[in-house]
């Protein structure tokens, strides 16, 4: 019943942007962490950032921080992952992810949506 579907990815060039979206449903998540996770091929996973209920709590991973924003709509139920500034090495299939619980381990995940970037 609980679902995270990604959307917005696609072929960028280096230099561009992308805006990605999360939209949730089976569950509200306003109150728990949402974040980011991210998979090249032949590579693990990594996480790319996260938000708890507050903008003021966000967490970006070195790779990504002053590029990504991410930023949440809790009436929507939806958390969004702006990407700036594209390089190749953020090419990836793009993950929604989602705490169970307030303080849990990231419990839900969505399919992922494609992110390539070309030079």
């Amino acid at each position: 019943q609980v679902q995270l579907v990604e959307s917005g990815g696609g072929l960028v060039q280096a230099g561009g942007s992308l805006r990605l979206s999360c939209a949730a449903s089976g569950r509200t998540f306003s109150r728990v962490t949402m974040g980011w996770f991210r998979r090249a091929p032949g590579k693990e996973r990594e996480f790319v950032g996260s938000m708890r209920w507050s903008a003021a709590v966000a967490v970006y991973s070195d790779a990504v921080k002053g590029r990504f924003t991410i930023s949440r709509d809790h009436a929507k139920n939806m958390v969004f992952l702006q990407m700036n500034s594209l390089k190749p090495e953020d090419t990836a299939v793009y993950y929604c992810a989602a705490e169970g619980s307030v303080g849990s381990t990231w419990t839900y995940w969505g399919q992922g949506t494609q992110v390539t970037v070309s030079s």
